[in-house]
């Protein structure tokens, strides 16, 4: 836990929210989410739950019970039983985290997604999710950038668009497939970018965080 608390202080000030996935929350459990609420820091917690409707409201009334977290995610492809289940499980409390449909992962290109039985474009299938995410009465996304003019034809101004993939144009692909620099995906209409390795593997991650931010200052005049 160390190491991530030492990185979320660097970068406090910097991002909007801070990131726990399943590989730290593997490791550390709620204490995680714990220590870096202690620190004064938002929390998106990327868990993407998917399971049976039963299930998953049951992890998604724990999850809201832990300090400071904004949103969470959970599988759009686990239905919309599910995640109906998911929407009741998170109360109507004003404060109460935003939950977000994971619809098409990043690393997934369309030739991927015929190897698992899914036939068709990347956006079609994406933009399908998110209808349906819609309409169970989750608040939002998580989709590449190549899929948010659609999404928001779709689902409106209102429906939150989160975006990960997100590369500077020095940064390298890695295991991703769709990606898009910041500028490109807050020109697109995202609400929030997921930025990643390209802060935590970088030799400062505060400067490559706060050329991130500047980014996206930049596009977001220029869009307006």
């Amino acid at each position: 836990m160390g190491p991530a608390c030492t990185l979320a202080r660097r970068l406090r000030g910097v991002a909007g929210l801070f990131k726990i996935g399943s590989q730290l929350f593997t490791a550390e459990g709620p204490r995680a989410v714990e220590k870096l609420a202690g620190l004064g820091l938002g929390i998106f917690l990327d868990l993407k739950f998917h399971d049976i409707p039963n299930t998953v409201a049951g992890a998604v009334s724990a999850a809201a019970g832990l300090p400071g977290v904004r949103m969470m995610t959970l599988h759009t492809s686990g239905g919309t039983a599910m995640m109906k289940a998911a929407r009741q499980a998170v109360g109507t409390a004003k404060r109460r985290p935003m939950l977000l449909g994971v619809t098409i992962l990043t690393s997934l290109d369309e030739a991927a997604l015929r190897d698992i039985g899914i036939s068709g474009p990347p956006a079609t299938r994406v933009v399908e999710l998110a209808r349906l995410a819609e309409q169970a009465g989750l608040d939002g996304v998580v989709a590449s950038a190549h899929e948010v003019q659609a999404i928001r034809r779709a689902c409106g101004a209102r429906f939150l668009i989160v975006v990960p993939g997100v590369r500077p144009a020095s940064s390298s692909a890695g295991d991703q497939a769709r990606i898009a620099t910041p500028a490109q995906a807050i020109r697109n209409g995202a609400d929030y970018l997921v930025v990643g390795r390209p802060i935590t593997e970088a030799s400062n991650p505060r400067a490559a965080a706060l050329a991130v931010a500047q980014e996206i200052a930049s596009a977001s005049q220029s869009s307006k």
